[in-house]
């Protein structure tokens, strides 16, 4: 047996608030872009793994954070892959034009943290590490590209604190 590649990879959720409902034309491009930047993170480097919806090539249908907000749920092998597919591909043409899609946020609306490899995060799992990046701002466990924190700080993190047990006489 092989060790993987990495002991823990990079969990990112995004959530996006709609100006308009899915089916508006005026979201039309946006709906256009999803199959082939989805199919562009399928197949760029340190890809892992990302959310879809069960008979769905995508997460659109999925609304945990309320009927007008979509996610984008996906792992990474590193930070380096993620940013590289964000920042470095098509998916940038997106991002220069969420604005005529989605409403601008006044708090935090993508948030990573380190997951174990092999670790497929839920639903649930994302939405608590944006409360929690909401709430008490990055650390460990959850955080952003700007106030990143590497594998091992997570780590230690979330390594249980021990005590020392008290001298025996």
């Amino acid at each position: 047996m092989t060790a993987p590649r990495h002991a823990a990879h990079l969990a990112q959720l995004n959530v996006a608030t709609l100006r308009y409902p899915l089916d508006d034309p005026r979201v039309a491009p946006f709906v256009d872009m999803l199959d082939p930047v989805n199919a562009a993170a399928d197949g760029a480097p340190g890809f892992v793994w990302r959310l879809v919806e069960d008979g769905a090539a995508d997460a659109t249908g999925l609304r945990p954070a309320g009927e007008d907000v979509i996610v984008n749920l996906s792992v990474w092998e590193t930070q380096e892959a993620l940013w590289d597919f964000a920042y470095r591909s098509g998916h940038l043409e997106v991002m220069r034009r969420r604005r005529e899609w989605f409403a601008r946020h006044v708090e935090a609306h993508m948030v990573l943290w380190w997951v174990p490899a092999g670790h497929l995060p839920t639903v649930g799992e994302a939405m608590e590490r944006l409360a929690d990046l909401r709430a008490n701002g990055p650390s460990p466990r959850a955080f952003t590209f700007a106030s990143s924190y590497s594998e091992a700080e997570a780590e230690v993190e979330a390594a249980p604190h021990l005590q020392a047990a008290p001298p025996t006489v």
